[in-house]
């Protein structure tokens, strides 16, 4: 066994290898970038280096950086997690003519999967069998408008040595079928240097069926059921869950079949993913190998009882595999969902900023939370923009469902836009409970999801009114200690001869929202737009407030940041601006004249010059 390994990665996955090292007596050593200095993977690790500036392309993918770091220090081992340099043939390489174990596959069996081409012809000469489509040498617009023609529309355009929905395209007609092969070319070069593409017929309807495996050095091969990700946004995994619903034993049985006989084609050895497209009618196709760790192997690991981590390293040190396929067996259900900063209601574009607040739910044998990042950090735009993980487990997937629904109410983060909102949404979904969506279901659903242009809830506004004022009245009892009696210690606009009240302005996007309001006693009467309520309350421990509205008590957080107001109540989560204070910096998007970026990027190309007319 090794007695120290290098982590050639950060945020989440970094920090779940090092929890498995540790646990396994082996020295963990971090890699970290400038912007990193301080992040939980490098206090976690045993030792850290600094590896280069924030961009990856300057620290993490650094693979020579890495490899001197690792001889340095005296590590034996990389550990890559996934990203980054975990699917890269030639630092695997790298690493074997540096005498350092890989932890992963052989660089052969990368390569092998690294081209979807060649991967297809692989897998079907192998009797896996793979979707209709075209992956022919002639990479013309001609021969692709030829085969799409023969394989029929809607269909997807893949890149070659893609991955993450990148340099994809779905496409509805011939019409189309022209610019979205410049598009994915374009995109599939600047990703991976290579622009080769690839054309499949699209099954309206399919599911993504995913089968984790485990292959050791002496030819030992498992399969560790299977995973459904089919709740994507853009072709991303957002919400995964073990086992499948309404996937048979049989088809279970038949699918880790082909996916052990898929690695067992190029030599595969270590941990991988088989993944596939489940028809309508029960037949699955091969889309790809992942040659890695996967973000979702959490619910793999809650209802097998095993560390994947912990079997990747033991794999790699050359020990055979503890367990044979006849004694696996499915425990429960467990569901992930990943928490990401972006905006869902703008095509969930990234967003940066700092973590003003993050309070994962408390966990426990039911609940896991695999994070990268605490309350205070900045969420960057150099790298993944994922907050957290949180994966739930329970005896059935009704039970589980509902644990995740929980975990989510209780998941606090302000400060960045998330999609905390848009996952509870899905998981109340009835389409979801019932199980087997497909792959277009968010897309379908979209804009019922995110609720787009949903009124500010009457009683966010209301919790922040009474923020407001609790605040105000503890300044003011402040200024007038002396005098306990004092009127000037008051916020009631008390008058000697007229009732008092006032009026607090919140802005919510372009919306202006007057909230007048009469002190009642301890309490205050609040006239919303839905009507009088009376409310009171106090301030908890932390952002929390304590508040009684309509006979209900409710328990809230609620924070201030400059003049920035956000409330986070039962899964409800409010964004409100104090009116007529917030300084505009810099141009707004539709002002004349200006153009704002939604988010950093780089521009690939601009269609006009000084003069143009533009419509």
């Amino acid at each position: 066994m090794f007695t120290k390994v290098l982590v050639a990665n950060r945020g989440e996955i970094a920090c779940r290898i090092l929890r498995a090292l540790k646990r396994l007596g082996i020295c963990g050593v971090a890699v970290y970038s400038e912007v990193d200095a301080d992040a939980p993977h490098v206090e976690m690790a045993d030792e850290a280096y600094l590896i280069g500036p924030p961009p990856a392309a300057k620290s993490y993918l650094k693979g020579r950086a890495i490899i001197e770091v690792a001889k340095r220090c005296g590590a034996e081992a990389i550990h890559p997690g996934y990203g980054f340099l975990s699917e890269n043939a030639a630092f695997a390489d790298a690493c074997a003519r540096a005498g350092l174990v890989f932890i992963g596959p052989p660089a052969k069996a990368i390569r092998a999967f690294a081209s979807k081409i060649a991967a297809r012809t692989r897998m079907a000469k192998a009797g896996v069998p793979v979707v209709p489509g075209y992956d022919g040498k002639d990479l013309s617009d001609q021969a692709f408008r030829a085969a799409a023609k023969r394989i029929g529309y809607p269909l997807l355009i893949k890149a070659s040595a893609g991955g993450g929905g990148r340099g994809m395209r779905r496409v509805e007609d011939a019409r189309e079928l022209k610019g979205a092969l410049q598009s994915a070319r374009r995109e599939a070069k600047a990703a991976f240097g290579d622009d080769r593409l690839l054309l499949e017929k699209l099954l309206v309807g399919a599911r993504h069926i995913e089968i984790q495996i485990l292959t050791d050095a002496a030819g030992n091969a498992i399969h560790l059921f299977e995973r459904d990700c089919s709740v994507q946004r853009r072709y991303q995994k957002v919400i995964e869950e073990a086992p499948a619903s309404g996937v048979t034993e049989e088809l279970r049985q038949r699918m880790g079949e082909a996916a052990l006989r898929a690695v067992r084609a190029v030599g595969y050895v270590g941990a991988g993913t088989v993944e596939f497209l489940l028809d309508r009618d029960g037949a699955f196709y091969f889309m790809e190998v992942n040659t890695r760790l996967q973000v979702e192997h959490p619910v793999t690991e809650l209802i097998t009882g095993l560390d994947l981590v912990n079997l990747q390293v033991r794999i790699a040190a050359n020990e055979p595999l503890p367990i044979a396929q006849e004694d696996l067996h499915i425990d429960g259900h467990a569901i992930e969902a990943r928490l990401y900063a972006e905006n869902p209601a703008r095509g969930f574009l990234p967003a940066g900023g700092r973590l003003l607040r993050f309070r994962p739910p408390d966990g426990g044998y039911h609940l896991r939370v695999d994070s990268g990042v605490r309350e205070g950090d900045e969420v960057g735009t150099f790298y993944d923009p994922m907050i957290a993980k949180l994966i739930v487990w329970d005896r059935t997937r009704p039970a589980a469902i509902r644990r995740l629904r929980t975990a989510l109410r209780e998941t606090v983060v302000i400060g960045v836009p998330t999609n905390l909102a848009f996952l509870l949404a899905v998981a109340e979904r009835d389409e979801f409970v019932e199980g087997g969506v497909d792959t277009a279901f968010v897309e379908r659903h979209l804009d019922e999801i995110i609720g787009v242009s949903l009124p500010v809830p009457e009683r966010s506004l209301a919790l922040a009114s009474l923020h407001a004022l609790l605040a105000l009245k503890e300044e003011s009892q402040g200024a007038a200690s002396a005098d306990p009696y004092s009127p000037w210690g008051r916020i009631d606009g008390w008058r000697a001869n007229a009732g008092g009240g006032s009026e607090l302005v919140f802005l919510h996007g372009s919306d202006e929202l007057r909230v007048r309001w009469r002190a009642d006693g301890e309490a205050y009467r609040l006239e919303l737009p839905g009507g009088e309520i009376v409310v009171r309350g106090e301030t908890g421990e932390g952002d929390r407030i304590i508040a009684e509205m309509a006979g209900e008590k409710i328990t809230a957080t609620v924070v201030r940041h400059g003049d920035e107001v956000t409330v986070h109540e039962g899964g409800t989560i409010c964004h409100l601006r104090i009116g007529g204070l917030l300084a505009l910096v810099g141009g707004k998007e539709g002002d004349p004249g200006g153009l704002a970026s939604p988010m950093p990027g780089r521009v690939i190309e601009v269609r006009v010059s000084p003069g143009t007319v533009v419509k």
